[in-house]
């Protein structure tokens, strides 16, 4: 369990829309959904959105993505591979590592993974689907005295209005 004083800020972000695997198998952002997610990371950064670290599933998508949050929002510990976060992967081993973390941490991956994380995170259900992400979207977390709340929802629409 975590030290019941420590805060996480976490922050779950969709990566942005890709590519068809028919045009390349390796399924790299589309430019579509690179300038979603270049214009969410702009507005995330100008409303003062703060991470020590950012971590993806390691698909190029999501390390694109995660890049282009970086770029913007300068984590100080970096960018790095997350193990165990993959679109079908069990939500409670990262559940588990999350309890024992602090500060500010971004994560980019994938649906269903992301969707049951949250809802897992929020209720204690895995299967619950309390949050509807978009391509490129950022969710925040926080979690304060081993109790989860939602923080934000930024939905790449809202960021298009500015």
């Amino acid at each position: 369990m975590s030290d019941p004083h420590s805060r996480l800020s976490l922050y779950l972000v969709q990566h942005g829309e890709a590519v068809a695997e028919t045009v390349d198998p390796e399924r790299p952002l589309s430019a579509a959904g690179r300038a979603v997610v270049a214009q969410v990371a702009t507005w995330a950064a100008q409303r003062g959105v703060a991470v020590d670290r950012i971590r993806h599933s390691g698909k190029l998508r999501a390390e694109q993505t995660a890049t282009i949050f970086a770029e913007k929002l300068r984590p100080r510990q970096g960018v790095s591979v997350q193990f165990g976060v993959g679109p079908n992967d069990d939500v409670r081993p990262v559940a588990k590592t999350l309890a024992t973390e602090s500060g500010s941490l971004m994560l980019v991956g994938h649906l269903p993974f992301l969707s049951r994380l949250a809802g897992f995170l929020l209720t204690g259900e895995g299967e619950r689907q309390l949050l509807e992400f978009r391509y490129g979207g950022l969710i925040g977390l926080v979690r304060e005295h081993d109790k989860w709340a939602i923080r934000c929802v930024i939905p790449p629409d809202l960021a298009a209005l500015e």
